[in-house]
């Protein structure tokens, strides 16, 4: 007879990886299964942001900013390497939401919250300061104010990691083709995408973290039309050459009333989003449309003497968020919040996920496990309760060292490995943190690290993503696990695809 799991998790993006560590963490046995890539959907196309949601006040969201706000340094502490301060600056524009409007905002942002690391908002005169750089003339005042910034791919592939050291299983790239269920449980059977092998998993509880598939997960599930409905909202991003010199992010009000961010991006490069409309689109391919990316470039053209037009664009992605429907009108408006949608009523549990956002995706989990304490054995609900709040404790892998000491520890990885360069130093150590001399392994010279595919990406690197992260493809590397898509040209990159082909095992005959 199958191995028995407490939990069969379906969708590897940042909520079904967050509920798979957690549970993990708790001594919960945990089987994760997701079609493509970790994190390649959804979770891979964020405007990359801790935050709170400053607009969402505006929709009396208090609960979903507090708590939010209360993650951006619980986040920050566990993933040192992978997140970090950010400074968004407001600037007041005529017309748009009045300064008393938004300084009660920022004061209830500022103290909602816990904060004690990242400082408070300040006024900005930007005919005074170099911010004001490359704005329009009549752009005279604003606000500032602290966010972080999280390579989102990389959280998802940390919560991975950490998932699998606690005893979870990881099944990337395996799709599920069908469900079953008994008074014993589930029956999940799935497919290998490369190799084709077919096999059944069991589990007491079915967790749908399908993101955009939840419907139709619920749908395979019940075999009837789920409780709850998905809002599938495209946003769209793109990326130009620098716009300015300093690490501030600009939030710009828009008379549409969105709002559109401008952040410092992979050094060189400013990333620019994003969009937000309604989808009924396919899932399988989700891309920036040229409406979408002219949107974008005027308006934030509307703020800088220099206009943005589409022919500096050099790299977009797009993605589509699975809100819950909630019969908000306008797309911008759908709240971000979370709903878990819990089903008794059938042989064995079925627990859904709809909505949530990249920042709370951990109390997310928190809330999973704690709606599973009712659904699993005495034996289980006492580990949930007992483990609760470790995983806001214990460092993401790469993260094991105090948010003071990246500096100092940057400083040592240069001094130990010089030949790595200044730039390449610290893309690797914001990628891999305290992991990276395993990448390394005593490497002594450029050459020790193998073939160099382009940007930097060498044989070591690459070998080291294949083995502790997954990565099948060179999308999953160069666009994913990081940026390095944005050096690399179309020939190195279909190079690194061939390599990373004759790796992948063949589908049985």
């Amino acid at each position: 007879m199958s191995e028995l799991f407490d939990l069969a998790i379906i969708g590897g993006g940042i909520n079904g990886c967050g509920v798979a560590r957690d549970a993990a963490g708790r001594g919960l046995k945990v089987y994760l299964c997701e079609k493509g890539d970790l994190g390649g959907a959804t979770s891979s196309a964020s405007t990359k942001l801790l935050h709170g949601g400053l607009r969402y006040l505006e929709h009396y969201e208090f609960r979903l900013v507090r708590e939010a706000l209360e993650e951006r340094e619980r986040l920050w502490s566990i993933a040192p390497h992978i997140v970090r301060p950010l400074r968004f600056v407001l600037p007041q524009t005529p017309g748009m939401r009045p300064a008393w409007m938004l300084r009660a905002g920022l004061f209830l942002y500022d103290h909602l919250g816990k904060r004690t690391r990242l400082p408070g908002t300040s006024r900005v005169d930007f005919h005074r300061s170099e911010i004001g750089s490359g704005l329009r003339p009549s752009l005279r005042r604003g606000f500032e104010y602290s966010d972080c910034w999280v390579e989102d791919n990389r959280l998802v592939i940390l919560n991975a990691q950490s998932a699998k050291g606690h005893g979870a299983v990881i099944a990337p790239h395996t799709v599920c083709i069908a469900l079953g269920s008994d008074a014993e449980g589930w029956t999940v059977r799935v497919r290998d995408r490369d190799t084709g092998a077919v096999r059944e998993i069991r589990a007491r509880v079915l967790v749908n973290a399908g993101g955009p598939w939840a419907n139709e997960l619920a749908g395979m599930a019940t075999g009837g039309a789920a409780k709850a409905r998905v809002r599938l909202v495209q946003g769209s991003h793109i990326v130009v050459p620098q716009l300015y010199t300093h690490d501030r992010c600009f939030i710009f009000q828009n008379p549409d009333g969105r709002i559109v961010f401008t952040i410092p991006y992979e050094q060189d490069y400013t990333l620019i989003g994003t969009t937000d409309r309604d989808y009924d689109g396919s899932l399988d391919r989700i891309e920036a449309s040229q409406e979408e990316i002219t949107y974008l470039c005027r308006a934030v053209s509307a703020y800088f003497i220099r206009p943005v037009t589409p022919a500096q664009v050099v790299w977009s992605y797009s993605g589509v968020r699975p809100l819950h429907d909630s019969g908000d009108g306008a797309a911008q408006a759908a709240t971000r919040d979370y709903v878990l949608d819990v089903r008794t009523d059938g042989p064995a549990p079925l627990l859904t996920i709809y909505g949530g956002k990249i920042t709370t995706y951990r109390r997310l989990a928190e809330a999973v496990l704690a709606r599973l304490e009712s659904l699993l054995p005495g034996d289980r609900a006492r580990e949930i309760a007992a483990g609760a709040g470790w995983s806001g404790r214990e460092a993401l892998p790469g993260g094991g060292f105090p948010i003071e000491e990246f500096g100092p520890r940057l400083a040592a990885l240069r001094e130990a490995y010089p030949w790595l360069g200044e730039r390449r130093a610290l893309r690797m150590f914001r990628q891999y943190g305290t992991r990276l001399p395993e990448l390394l392994d005593g490497a002594r010279a450029p050459a020790d690290l193998g073939t160099d595919f382009g940007a930097g990406l060498t044989q070591a690197e690459v070998d080291y993503l294949v083995r502790e992260e997954w990565a099948r493809s060179a999308a999953d590397i160069v666009y994913r696990r990081s940026k390095l898509g944005l050096r690399m040209t179309a020939s190195q990159i279909e190079s690194l695809d061939r390599h990373l082909a004759g790796l992948r095992p063949s589908k049985a005959g």
